[in-house]
């Protein structure tokens, strides 16, 4: 018997059904599937319910979510198939507690658990619909796992994923063998013309280390000017760069035709230090300098169960910021006016160090603006912060892939890949992949051996 809402039958159409971690993710999923229909368990929407209060981006985006699905319904029943808001896409609904004739995912996996619930309604739907393809898509991989167990389909989120994350844009290239004459021009001139002398082709600012022989240049290429300039490695506020890479990344920090950085490393690769040592050079030029971290609690425990009032909650995870100022400062113990006038600006809030979610609603106009851990946000997160930059503002993303935090976030799907893959071509970016740690042998060992 034919069931209320079933959608007109196309076999080359199949029925995507999102789990919570994917509204988490990308509240406007939903339009992400081209023709296809869309479902979302009730279940969903229960969890949904519990997140949208709160500071957080994921109540920011369960929110939002909530709020889409409103726009989109409007008087129309969200448990019968109603059209999403493109015209070349597909369906939508919420399935009600119905469970499927066959497999039981309940009786399999125990009852009372929202994701077998969730699992149910797929399995319902896919028996309403033998002639669609019934995909769950979900974040979470012990659910798909589940799924495929039950012989459902079930599939990752893919949008804002990168494919091989081992190719991930560097931000430099060397070069052997390279004709001699640019070499020394190089050393020379501000600017050499780079046009005809040789480059691989790019569509983006990148950095070149040309080396012939005993002769080496490190170069910026402005794909702009079509130029290349000598890469300086003279120390910022007292930090020098212990390596090339350390140099290439203070150049496009310092750099005000570049307004939006990003660099990538290991721990101990010098990316907060740097990156807050170029602030603090440029301080003058700035209203403000915001250093921040989106706030990743441990034992999955939000800050409201830690005591003391705010500042007390967040002063914990903005620990390591603290750290690189208290180092930076030390550089001039024996200069009492400098250490003093550091104190002024952290006093004077001309230096900013807060969590992520404080920031909201602020415009970000003539500001220094840097986001540490950024490997922790999603590209959503990213795209928000980026698009809400105001006039004479820059950004920096600092962050390692490989050192995720945050639930449902890997190294091809958080927020910095998503950003270094897609903005690499742009004029006004820059990155740079900082590749040997330099807090000590130590520390090195760890992330080469263990």
């Amino acid at each position: 018997m034919a069931k209320k809402g079933k959608s007109t039958s196309n076999p080359s159409k199949k029925i995507f059904v999102l789990d919570t971690s994917v509204i988490l993710y990308d509240h406007d999923a939903v339009n992400n599937f081209h023709e296809h229909d869309v479902a979302i368990p009730i279940q969903v929407l229960e969890e949904l319910d519990n997140f949208k209060s709160g500071n957080d981006t994921r109540n920011f985006e369960a929110r939002s979510f909530i709020r889409l699905i409103d726009e989109t319904s409007k008087q129309k029943l969200i448990s019968d198939w109603i059209s999403l808001k493109s015209p070349d896409a597909g369906k939508f609904k919420v399935v009600l507690n119905e469970k499927p004739l066959t497999v039981d995912a309940e009786e399999v996996y125990g009852k009372g658990k929202t994701d077998h619930k969730i699992l149910n309604a797929a399995l319902s739907l896919k028996e309403e619909h033998p002639d669609k393809k019934v995909v769950l898509v979900s974040k979470d991989i012990c659910l798909r796992l589940k799924a495929k167990a039950l012989n459902l389909n079930a599939e990752d989120y893919e949008t804002g994923k990168i494919k091989n994350v081992d190719e991930l844009y560097a931000g430099k290239t060397e070069l052997s063998n390279f004709p001699v004459e640019i070499i020394d021009e190089v050393k020379k001139e501000a600017f050499v013309d780079a046009t005809d002398i040789g480059l691989p082709p790019k569509s983006g600012n990148h950095f070149y280390i040309l080396k012939n022989k005993r002769k080496t240049a490190n170069v910026f290429y402005n794909n702009s000017l079509k130029s290349i300039s000598a890469v300086s490695t003279d120390a910022i506020f007292k930090i020098k760069p212990k390596n090339i890479e350390q140099a290439f990344a203070i150049h496009v920090l310092l750099d005000p035709e570049i307004k939006l950085v990003s660099i990538q490393g290991n721990a101990g690769t010098g990316k907060t230090l740097l990156a807050l040592a170029s602030a603090l050079e440029q301080r003058k030029n700035f209203r403000q300098i915001y250093i921040t971290r989106p706030i990743v609690s441990l034992s999955n425990k939000d800050i409201g169960f830690l005591p003391g009032d705010a500042k007390s909650k967040t002063d914990p995870f903005m620990a390591p910021i603290w750290d690189n100022l208290r180092f930076i400062k030390e550089q001039f113990v024996d200069d009492d006016k400098m250490s003093g006038k550091i104190d002024e600006l952290i006093t004077t809030e001309k230096i900013a160090i807060a969590p992520l979610a404080f920031i909201r609603g602020r415009t970000l106009t003539k500001i220094f603006f840097i986001i540490d851990e950024a490997q922790n946000l999603t590209p959503h997160e990213v795209k928000t912060i980026i698009s809400r930059a105001g006039e004479h503002t820059k950004i920096v993303f600092t962050g390692d892939i490989y050192q995720i935090d945050t639930p449902y976030l890997d190294s091809e799907s958080n927020g910095l890949s998503y950003l270094i893959e897609n903005a690499k071509n742009h004029p006004l970016y820059a990155h740079i992949t900082l590749q040997k740690g330099e807090r000590s042998e130590l520390a090195n060992l760890a992330n080469e051996l263990l």
